[in-house]
């Protein structure tokens, strides 16, 4: 749950007595869109003093459900280059408290308090690029393909995109019609392949789950650019994006030219984690992380229980953070310097892990020299 508790704590040191944190708005809600019968859109204006933001990047919603603060990361579906306001797209999960929260109680002219947009699921954009774009969206993971796609049309002229978009039934798909729209005004450029599970009689289209032998068919459909010219994202359930990714390993795809988000923890074929040998003793125990954010540096004493980001909260600490299962990317920080263990390493990649970044909503410090820079 990303829920945040606040409260000072003497084991805090502050550099400077400026407060800081993460960078919030509060915006007024200005359409809402019944996009699929249980997901919406939310269309928000833009405040006096624009949000800039990237295409593929998400917004942190924050409300209190229940009694408490609950903050949940949404993709954005908007594109900075074509749309004039910010819009997220929220799906209902059985069980989810805002998923279900938002469709229920916001309406125009709501007020919903959010946290400045972030994310690392996009891409550079150049009027000079000439690059052919293969997105594998499955659901409501088809929100920020929407906001690359608009922005790639636009903003690279010579650019195409391959759309393969997977979904339960024809009723089911979000942005169904305005896709249909894109492909008529971008014709050539923008192609885009249904899936469903559950096809109707008369569907044209592929049906079935989008295993290794569709995917191959698929693929083969497509215009092959070469793979110097073309770049994969992906982003969807993880039965899916397995799939894929092991049909690109199989194709030799270089590992940086392959995207993912993760909307969900994985489970599949994960490696069982080590725990590495706490330094400088037999058990496992507290050790004093300093964190450097937004102009100021933060010293704390962590448990071993305990990870970094909970800490810092229960210290009032205001550091930025969404989903608090290692997945969005909100708490990324780069270790300067110690050893951090990650209880969940699916949301950075292999050359940011190879870089010292780490996640502290899953983070645990091993040794007593962990120094963490945020932003």
């Amino acid at each position: 749950m990303a829920f945040g508790f606040f409260k000072k704590s003497e084991k805090t040191e502050k550099k400077e007595s400026t407060p800081a944190g993460p960078h919030y708005h509060n915006l007024v809600v200005q359409q809402v869109v019944q996009e699929t019968k249980d997901a919406i859109s939310i269309v928000f204006e833009q405040p006096a003093t624009k949000i800039s933001y990237k295409a593929g990047q998400f917004l942190t919603l924050i409300a209190t459900v229940g009694g408490k603060e609950v903050r949940r990361a949404y993709s954005l579906n908007s594109s900075p280059v074509t749309d004039s306001d910010l819009s997220v797209t929220v799906k209902r999960v059985e069980g989810g408290l805002m998923s279900n929260w938002l469709p229920d109680n916001v309406k125009p002219g709501s007020t919903v308090k959010v946290m400045e947009p972030m994310g690392h699921f996009t891409t550079e954009f150049s009027k000079t690029n000439k690059r052919h774009l293969v997105l594998f969206a499955g659901g409501s993971g088809i929100t920020p393909m929407m906001s690359i796609i608009k922005t790639t049309l636009v903003e690279e002229p010579e650019s195409i995109c391959s759309l393969i978009y997977a979904n339960r039934d024809i009723d089911s798909i979000i942005f169904k019609n305005t896709f249909d729209q894109l492909q008529t005004k971008y014709e050539g450029r923008l192609h885009v392949i249904h899936v469903l599970d559950n096809a109707p009689v008369n569907w044209q289209g592929h049906s079935g789950l989008l295993n290794h032998d569709m995917l191959t068919k698929i693929l083969e459909r497509i215009p092959d650019w070469g793979i110097g010219s073309t770049t994969y994202l992906m982003c969807g359930p993880e039965g899916m994006m397995k799939n894929v990714q092991t049909l690109l390993e199989a194709r030799k795809i270089p590992t940086e030219k392959i995207f993912k988000e993760s909307f969900v923890q994985g489970t599949i074929d994960k490696d069982a984690k080590k725990e590495p040998a706490p330094v400088g003793g037999s058990g496992p125990r507290a050790h004093e992380v300093t964190v450097r954010y937004d102009g100021q540096e933060y010293k704390f004493v962590v448990e071993p229980n305990r990870t970094i980001l909970e800490t810092a909260l229960d210290n009032g600490i205001d550091l930025p953070y969404s989903c608090q299962s290692g997945l969005c990317t909100a708490c990324r920080g780069k270790a300067l310097s110690g050893q951090v263990k990650l209880d969940e390493e699916e949301g950075l990649s292999q050359s940011e892990r190879a870089e010292g970044f780490v996640l502290t909503c899953v983070g645990h410090p091993m040794t007593d020299d962990v120094v963490i820079e945020i932003g």
